[in-house]
Formats: C-alpha cells, sequence, structure tokens
C-alpha cells in the first residue's frame, strides 16, 4: 500500500478511536452523594428546620440503598447527629453504629461521639 494513503486511514482510525473513548460515560463514582452536601450546607447556615434535613437523608438512603452504592463518608455520622438534636437518641446511635461499620477508621469518633451523647456533653 502506498505510504501516502495509509497516512489519512491512520488518522481516520486514531480520529474514531479517540471519539469512542470520550463517549465511554466517565469514571464510576465509589460513593453516591445525593443532596448530602447542600444539606450540610444548609445545617451550619441553621437555616433549615432539622426535621427537614433528616427527611431528606433518609429519603435519599432509600435512593442510594435502590442503587447498589453507598453513601459518603459521614453521611449516617451526620445523620446521627440531626437526631441527637432532635432527641431521638436511638436512631442517632443506630446511625453512628452504622458510620462505625461502613467506614472502620471513623470507628474512634464514633465512639467518642456515642459516649459524649450518653453523658450529654455532644452540642
Amino acid at each position: 500500500m502506498n505510504k501516502f494513503l495509509s497516512w489519512p486511514l491512520m488518522a481516520l482510525a486514531l480520529s474514531g478511536s479517540v471519539l469512542l473513548t470520550g463517549c465511554n460515560g466517565g469514571p464510576k463514582t465509589l460513593y453516591q452523594w445525593e443532596s448530602y452536601q447542600p444539606e450540610v450546607y444548609e445545617y451550619f447556615k441553621g437555616e433549615t428546620p432539622k426535621e427537614a434535613q433528616a427527611e431528606a437523608l433518609e429519603r435519599d438512603l432509600q435512593k442510594i440503598a435502590s442503587t447498589g452504592k453507598t453513601p459518603p463518608p459521614g453521611y449516617h455520622a451526620h445523620l446521627g447527629l440531626l437526631y441527637l438534636s432532635m432527641g431521638k437518641d436511638d436512631q442517632m446511635v443506630q446511625q453512628f453504629r452504622t458510620e462505625k461499620t461502613l467506614f472502620p477508621e471513623s470507628g474512634q469518633y464514633m465512639d467518642f461521639l456515642l459516649k459524649n451523647a450518653k453523658t450529654g456533653d455532644v452540642k
């Protein structure tokens, strides 16, 4: 084959492979975030009732579970803190334990929060 004819074919093949590679949909995410980040922002602004935030996070947990994904680190801990502030101690304990199970590196902090919640030192 003529070397002048092979150059355009090679360029065409290369550009085709670049186009196909660009259409793969991007990398898969490790966690499913849903509205977690905006809810944390609202929590610190203090403008949204904690009950509404907890409801939104619980609703998102159902979505995340239905897709077989995992919520990000801190999701259950934040939900636990919301329940603590609402006086729902059983749900708070459940969320802290779930955080500790999903992310063992948070164990010491979850134990600290659980211990201080029992003594009333967590605000």
